[in-house]
């Protein structure tokens, strides 16, 4: 099956003390085709980077998070080609363009959202995107 994936659930891939890691492990083993917003990248660098800092992974580690997290994805999609769709949604939910560049992927090919951005998941509840978007504590591979 083909599934976004975002950058809460791909570092995740990394770090084997995050909560919900061992989900993050199956999710990467049984799908098919993972799709992001090129955004993941620098988001998970990021997370790389702060890990670092707070001293809960070593630097090598975040050096090869970056070489190997875009190897992980069948398409990384151009944010740019997201974002007018990502700014229309991210005004109607009151929330931050970057999640909405995931949503705005998972709408235009038709696959679901898998994330463990609690704030998102919360923010979706009750909207038009809510059964599109799987929490990461809830994934079990199909089939």
């Amino acid at each position: 099956m083909t599934v976004v994936v975002d950058s809460s659930v791909a570092f995740k891939w990394f770090v084997a003390d995050e909560p919900h890691a061992a989900e993050a492990a199956v999710l990467l083993q049984n799908e098919s085709a993972l799709l992001a917003p090129d955004l993941l990248v620098a988001e998970v660098c990021n997370s790389a980077w702060r890990a670092v800092r707070l001293g809960r992974i070593p630097s090598r580690q975040a050096d090869y998070i970056a070489t190997a997290v875009p190897r992980l994805f069948a398409v990384l999609a151009e944010a740019a080609s997201l974002a007018a769709r990502a700014v229309t949604i991210a005004v109607q939910l009151d929330h931050p363009v970057y999640d909405c560049l995931y949503l705005a992927l998972a709408e235009a090919r038709q696959a679901p959202l898998v994330t463990a951005d609690d704030r998102l998941l919360a923010k979706l509840r009750g909207t038009q995107w809510d059964a599109a978007v799987l929490a990461l504590a809830d994934y079990r591979p199909q089939g």
